[in-house]
């Protein structure tokens, strides 16, 4: 498979709130409507991409909606090169994707973080095996509304305070006393979320999380958008994507641990480490049984590796170094290699 020269993003990525369809979700590529650039799909040679072999068959997606911008472009441009291959995305979260693929039920597990001991002993169970694809790097974005003419920065201690059960701060001014005396409106990933999982883990370090009045959990990331564009007390957290999609109506956070400077994220400092503790790889796994015996399986995944760094780039992730890509196109590669022999 020859790799997809990407003059500009010519796919049908739909990140704006209210469109791209979210946790839960099921995105079918044939029946998504192309946007209005021109489709630029490769500048190869005719000759050169007749050298593809042709494939046909059905490639099952699942996860997260955080990677799902990043499956989407990578679905739709390769069903320009293998039309015959039916792919078919569905996001219900990175926990409702391991669910399905422990099983057996898909081909690919998107997540937003790494198969947890739980998910990892049931694949052990149904004899699943697999094999992580590390696909771009994330910054989970603290985002407020436009309106928020109050908030531009907070400290991890401030967020915790935010989102705690036990916190007992219920009022921005509760944060910060110069701040409006305003109920905080929190809108945040569902439980199924990897998303979620990563916050619970280096923010709020494992203890629970407020729930009730004015909290909302979605597993759909334009809920989450919507909500928050409109209110300028509210709050949330999602991937960077999502805010950079919608960077007109929404304001991202810098972000300050103990005794640091706030950083907010951005393609630089996501890449350099200097956004923590919210930076975070994003994840494809695929079956390998699937890998060894499906060839639509087998092409697709090494078309990922060949083009995750332009379709990260082009949605609003980061780009691993290329040759991350390479190793784990060699581990591909070597996995069909020796099932063919």
């Amino acid at each position: 498979m020859k790799r997809m020269k990407w003059l500009s993003l010519a796919v049908p990525l739909t990140l704006s709130a209210g469109v791209l369809a979210g946790c839960g979700e099921t995105v079918e590529e044939e029946a998504v409507e192309p946007v209005e650039e021109e489709v630029v799909e490769s500048t190869e040679e005719p000759s050169e991409q007749e050298e593809v072999a042709a494939v046909s068959g059905e490639v099952l997606l699942d996860g997260s909606s955080t990677v799902q911008p990043i499956m989407e472009a990578l679905t739709y441009l390769y069903n320009q090169t293998q039309p015959e291959v039916e792919t078919v995305l569905n996001t219900s979260g990175t926990g409702g994707g391991f669910e399905r693929f422990t099983l057996g039920e898909t081909d690919f597990s998107n997540a937003s973080r790494p198969i947890a001991e739980d998910e990892i002993a049931l694949a052990e169970e149904n004899g699943i095996e697999y094999t992580e694809l590390e696909l771009a790097y994330d910054g989970l974005s603290i985002v407020v509304s436009q309106q928020n003419d109050f908030v531009e920065e907070l400290t991890v201690e401030q967020l915790r305070e935010i989102f705690l059960a036990d916190s007992g701060a219920t009022m921005w001014s509760d944060i910060n006393p110069e701040w409006p005396d305003e109920e905080i409106v929190i809108f945040s990933p569902g439980h199924d979320s990897g998303t979620f999982d990563y916050f619970n883990e280096v923010i709020l370090e494992e203890q629970p999380m407020r729930e009730g009045e004015n909290v909302t959990l979605s597993e759909n990331d334009n809920t989450l958008v919507t909500g928050i564009q409109g209110n300028p007390y509210a709050i949330g957290f999602f991937g960077y994507a999502y805010y950079e999609a919608n960077q007109d109506t929404l304001k991202v956070l810098g972000i300050a641990e103990e005794g640091g400077e706030a950083v907010a994220p951005s393609p630089e400092t996501i890449q350099d480490g200097s956004y923590t503790p919210l930076s975070r790889p994003l994840f494809t796994y695929v079956n390998n049984e699937a890998l060894k015996t499906k060839p639509q399986v087998a092409d697709f995944s090494i078309f990922i590796l060949e083009n995750a760094a332009e379709a990260a780039t082009q949605v609003g992730y980061v780009a691993l170094p290329e040759e991350m890509y390479q190793e784990q196109l060699d581990e591909v590669t070597n996995l069909i290699g020796a099932e063919a022999e």
